[in-house]
């Protein structure tokens, strides 16, 4: 399995709209972030958890021919702000997009794209069809992917970890429970949020996404959803633990 960094910022992403910090004039290219999302490809499936407003230049980016899924982590439009960009996608494969999302972000998916949900005989030529799928407690499979989907609070919504094997992608959350922490044990490779150094009230710090990395003893982490006040990549790789770095924008990994 691979998974590929679409993008590691934040909901502005990096650099921000009339910023002049040293992060945003930065010209590694390591502290240039879309905005948060990755790919997975397997044997046999390629999906995408999230899909912002940066989507289509991440599939571009990406070289995506084939998309079989979108998984909507939760309802902000930083991560599903892009949807109507699956077009090209949806044409080519002749059929609807699967997007899997909780009952709250479907009802936003419903409101932001309106236009893509009318009565056939009212749908604008071009719309792109969705075909929504609730996430629950069960497990999601795709072809020869069986994912396990893990309730997150995010301040006052609920955002979803995503679990395959021995990996796990999280982002968003405000706390990690203790029913997080049980379903997340065994696994060797976590990509997990770490908007910036200082605390936040609806996002983890890096030093409790560090926390929560050294918990659950993974072999690798991977710090994504990063904000400008992290501060340079370069100067804050070598302040982590040897087994840990901040992800960035392009950046493959394969299990």
């Amino acid at each position: 399995m691979k998974v590929t960094i679409l993008g590691s910022g934040t909901s502005q992403g990096v650099p921000i709209i009339t910023c002049d910090c040293e992060v945003c004039r930065s010209k590694d290219a390591k502290d240039k972030r879309l905005r948060t999302s990755i790919l997975i490809e397997s044997d046999e499936s390629v999906i995408c958890i999230d899909a912002g407003p940066d989507f289509r230049q991440q599939m571009l980016n990406a070289g995506v021919k084939k998309l079989d899924a979108i998984l909507i982590t939760h309802e902000h439009k930083d991560h599903l702000g892009g949807l109507d960009d699956a077009r090209p996608l949806i044409f080519v494969q002749q059929k609807p997009m699967t997007v899997y999302a909780s009952k709250s972000a479907q009802e936003e998916i419903k409101r932001e794209y309106s236009y893509a949900f009318a009565d056939d005989n009212e749908r604008y030529p071009g719309t792109p069809v969705f075909d929504l799928i609730e996430i629950t407690d069960d497990l999601i499979k795709i072809k020869d992917l069986v994912i396990e989907p893990i309730k997150l609070k995010h301040f006052t919504l609920t955002s979803y970890a995503f679990r395959i094997g021995n990996f796990a992608y999280v982002t968003d959350l405000s706390e990690f429970s203790e029913e997080a922490f049980n379903k997340l044990q065994g696994i060797e490779y976590l990509i997990i949020e770490a908007l910036r150094k200082k605390e936040h009230y609806s996002h983890i710090n890096l030093s409790q996404a560090i926390e929560i990395a050294q918990r659950l003893n993974v072999k690798k982490a991977w710090f994504t959803h990063v904000s400008h006040e992290m501060g340079k990549a370069a100067d804050v790789n070598p302040t982590l633990p040897s087994n840990m770095m901040l992800a960035y924008d392009g950046l493959e990994i394969e299990f």
